[in-house]
């Protein structure tokens, strides 16, 4: 929890950001300005950063900026907290210089965290086992096929003893926030929510997306039980019967209810979920387009190609990494 205001740390906190090619500038910027502004009501250097990057050189963000790095990993690098910055496909990151340089972070206590896709890194260091933690909700189905055991949650962030793990984009202000409140007190805190205009910490256990009403524009108890079984069944459909007796009503009732408060049948709207996951997969993640057919719920690969591309208006080959 954060700290009281009369026991606070006076001493400069060095935070490391280990920058991977792809990386969101959202989730950097969100992470790191809270810092800058609390050095600049404070009127002293309460924290200072230091930009890592595997080659030493630094990093291109997802928006083709670049950031210059001040060190490479592998050198020894002095800091109080370390945090690994990554998007695009982080499954496909597979640097064992990189794993291995924040396992010996670790091994020196170096308390370490990971935003956005940041916290797939971690995993594939084994800096996550036997620990809580969160991801971009976009990573989540990779992560958890790489990692089954994983304790994952859905919350904005997630602090584990000496891991630190957010979902990234603006979640990265309120991970900040919390860990400015516990080093420097609450009241300087809420001064750096004011200064970014009445931003103020979210809790960490909050959902990352919107609710099922909210995203589906539909507020019937009948049909969110029915959109919430077709979520959690993507890779293996269910049955319409099934899902009107999940409902509670009959199947002919809850035809009635997905025409008039959805617009589509319920089978078009099953088919409209299976298709925006495969999307999802196809931007977030490296699986061949037969992988994500039979994680969509597609047993043929072709049907799959011609469902995506009556959809989308293009092929899902031109969506893979």
């Amino acid at each position: 929890m954060p700290t009281h205001d009369n026991h606070l740390i006076s001493v400069t906190t060095r935070i490391g950001l280990l920058l991977i090619d792809g990386f969101a500038l959202m989730s950097y910027a969100s992470f790191i300005e809270p810092f800058r502004a609390a050095n600049s009501l404070a009127g002293r250097a309460l924290y200072e950063w230091v930009h890592i990057a595997p080659g030493g050189e630094g990093a291109l963000a997802s928006n083709g900026a670049r950031l210059v790095a001040d060190a490479g990993i592998g050198e020894a690098i002095d800091c109080d907290m370390l945090f690994v910055f990554a998007a695009g496909d982080p499954a496909a990151f597979r640097d064992d210089a990189c794993f291995a340089w924040l396992r010996t972070m670790a091994r020196r206590g170096v308390p370490i965290g990971g935003v956005s896709g940041g916290p797939f890194l971690l995993a594939r260091a084994g800096l996550l086992a036997n620990r809580r933690a969160t991801i971009h909700w976009e990573h989540v189905v990779a992560l958890q096929s790489e990692f089954p055991d994983l304790m994952l949650e859905q919350g904005l962030y997630v602090i584990d003893r000496d891991r630190m793990t957010c979902a990234g984009g603006t979640a990265g202000l309120d991970l900040a926030m919390w860990l400015i409140a516990r080093d420097q007190g609450s009241v300087l805190a809420a001064r750096v929510g004011e200064w970014f205009i009445g931003a103020g910490p979210r809790d960490p256990d909050r959902a990352q997306r919107t609710d099922l009403a909210a995203r589906h524009g539909s507020t019937n108890p009948r049909l969110l039980l029915m959109l919430e079984a077709m979520e959690q069944a993507i890779e293996e459909p269910i049955e319409r019967e099934h899902l009107a007796r999940r409902a509670g009503v009959s199947l002919r009732q809850l035809e009635r209810l997905s025409s008039a408060h959805l617009g589509a049948s319920v089978a078009e709207t099953y088919l409209s979920i299976r298709l925006d996951r495969a999307m999802e997969l196809l931007r977030s993640t490296g699986m061949s387009v037969t992988e994500v057919a039979m994680a969509s719920g597609f047993r043929s690969p072709a049907h799959f190609s011609r469902r995506f591309r009556r959809r989308f208006g293009t092929s899902p080959r031109r969506q893979t990494k």
